[in-house]
């Protein structure tokens, strides 16, 4: 495996050696410019209409943490990693298309015509969505940037743990987000002081069917 801090190009070691890691090394810390690396990388993944409405709340210190843990139901690692990433996403994210697809032209991955009619179109069909629907695709977009996140940490020698379980009113109030932001997901980052347990998976052939559905 890569030393910490440096990216392994063996996707297939980062797969396999990803763990949900539960007690961290309180010694080992990130600076504010190795984890915007490590976002820079994950923001790299697919989003419905390239949107990109992730954005990312960052708890590191030890104050902030120790506030969280208790919103996170007294969770070890919220104080005990080098930070927690609060994965939100933006139901007005859409609004900024035009910058996205405006660089997209500046770098000459699409002409502007196609650019002005995909952010006219893409506006159009987000600001009439219903918010149970937006919220699905903000949902879905978010755990895919999640996933990312935690696969390029690995991929640098750190560890993570997605965290479902914390009280979303209680972490809005006491972070200040707004009701424009839906949490997604807590994510531990840090170094492993125990590594994450082994887990099994269930029979690829139990899970997948080609072209039907069984009947039971």
């Amino acid at each position: 495996m890569s030393t910490t801090g440096q990216s392994s190009a063996l996707f297939a070691d980062v797969i396999r050696e990803r763990r949900s890691v539960r007690v961290y090394d309180k010694s080992v810390r990130l600076s504010h410019e190795e984890i915007k690396d490590l976002l820079k990388e994950a923001t790299l993944a697919p989003s419905s209409s390239n949107a990109q409405p992730w954005r990312f709340l960052v708890i590191e210190t030890e104050e902030l943490k120790a506030k969280l843990q208790s919103i996170a139901y007294n969770q070890s690692q919220v104080t005990e990693s080098a930070a927690v990433i609060v994965v939100l996403g933006d139901t007005e994210g859409y609004k900024r298309l035009d910058e996205v697809f405006g660089e997209s032209v500046k770098r000459g991955y699409m002409d502007q015509d196609t650019a002005k009619s995909l952010v006219e179109r893409s506006i159009n069909v987000y600001a009439s969505m219903p918010e149970e629907s937006l919220h699905k695709v903000i949902h879905i977009d978010g755990g895919i940037v999640s996933q990312q996140l935690m696969l390029v940490a690995r991929a640098h020698g750190y560890d993570t743990v997605p965290m479902g379980g914390y009280n979303a009113v209680e972490l809005k109030q006491a972070f200040g987000i707004s009701d424009r932001y839906i949490p997604i997901m807590l994510i531990a980052l840090g170094q492993a002081a125990q590594p994450g347990h082994r887990t099994t998976r269930l029979p690829i052939d139990d899970i997948t069917f080609f072209n039907e559905m069984p009947a039971t």
